[in-house]
């Protein structure tokens, strides 16, 4: 049975995918910071340990590489911090807000790996969460945005650092979920897309064998259709 850590498992694109992975025959290690909704998501559910927790936390982070047992076979690196909403301009943006940003989407996902480092499986695959915010200039978006363009760029400087792995980057596109709609408060975003439309390229990357690099889950979606 392969191994996979998904973090941010509780709801949206975690859950989602976490889900789907299950259904193939994984073991999952899941976590989040809302106790409640994990435990309201994975009780019950065999072959899953839900830790509730913070990955900018090392003790949790150790927690989960533990619970995986002597072998990870996938790294989902779905945790993500949006920042104040509604989103500020940089010239106002609070400091100590942006280093937590920093902490959660670029510190906290390589230091998940380098604690995993010892049980990486040979052909491991590390899945990395960005946005299509890393790359365009969104007015509002300078926190979030560099911190995912950080996350993208230390991506693939460790995939040129260990070719055996494959290490990628993925853009879900737009999702009608929680975090979205905290981006955009008081908007209608009924109609954005279930995070469940982004799974089958993240399935994509995850079972095939896809060269380390940055892609576009819709895109790989309607490619392995």
């Amino acid at each position: 049975m392969p191994t996979a850590i998904v973090t941010g498992a509780s709801r949206g694109l975690g859950l989602a995918l976490a889900r789907a992975l299950h259904d193939r025959g994984f073991g999952l290690v899941v976590d989040a910071r809302g106790g409640e909704a994990l435990e309201s998501a994975w009780t019950g559910v065999e072959g899953v340990v839900a830790l509730e927790g913070d990955v900018a936390d090392p003790w949790h982070r150790s927690a989960l590489t533990v619970a995986a047992g002597d072998r990870i076979d996938v790294i989902v690196n779905n945790a993500s911090q949006l920042g104040p909403s509604p989103q500020p301009a940089l010239r106002e943006y609070p400091l100590d807000e942006l280093r937590r940003v920093f902490e959660v989407n670029v510190i906290a996902p390589l230091a998940l790996v380098q604690t995993a480092v010892p049980k990486l499986a040979g052909g491991a695959r590390i899945v990395n969460i960005t946005s299509d915010a890393a790359e365009e200039p969104y007015e509002g978006w300078g926190g979030y945005g560099s911190s995912k363009a950080a996350l993208d760029q230390w991506t693939r400087i460790l995939a040129a650092e260990h070719p055996t792995w494959r290490v990628y980057t993925v853009d879900p596109g737009d999702m009608r979920t929680q975090m979205h709609q905290d981006a955009f408060p008081g908007e209608d975003i009924s109609d954005r897309s279930p995070p469940e439309a982004s799974v089958p390229g993240l399935l994509a990357l995850v079972e095939g064998d896809l060269p380390s690099g940055r892609y576009r889950a819709r895109e790989l979606s309607a490619i392995s259709a």
